[in-house]
């Protein structure tokens, strides 16, 4: 079984800057990919970013060129680097990782998905 715990949530005025991290404990062979998903107020959750083993990236239409995910897999470990944030940028942040839990698995290409529980992100002035 595998955990993720997401940090660096909080309150920040517009314009201000938040980094995330999302690290994952238990039993992990290899990371397939990382993601940021958020859901804000009256939306369906969505795609913030994505990042694979290989550093591979992938953002939402709303975040590019304002966030920056990374990945550190000797940690286990994504982060998201979140600038110039909006308003409309307030939700509830969620980590999701797809992994290879151990080598047969891999080779096997056969991944387990795991969700954290969220940090809450409030912009307001």
């Amino acid at each position: 079984q595998v955990q993720l715990v997401e940090s660096g949530g909080g309150l920040v005025q517009p314009g201000g800057s938040l980094r995330l991290g999302c690290t994952a404990s238990g039993t992990i062979f290899k990371f397939a990919t990382m993601s940021w998903y958020r859901q804000t107020p009256g939306n369906e959750r969505e795609l913030v970013a994505s990042i694979s083993a290989a550093g591979g990236v992938t953002y939402g239409g709303s975040v590019k060129g304002r966030f920056t995910i990374s990945g550190d897999n000797a940690k286990n470990a994504a982060y998201l680097q979140m600038n110039s944030l909006e308003p409309t940028d307030t939700g509830v942040y969620t980590c999701f990782a797809t992994i290879f839990s151990s080598y047969f698995d891999y080779t096997q290409q056969r991944r387990d998905h795991y969700w954290g529980r969220g940090t809450p992100v409030t912009v307001s002035s």
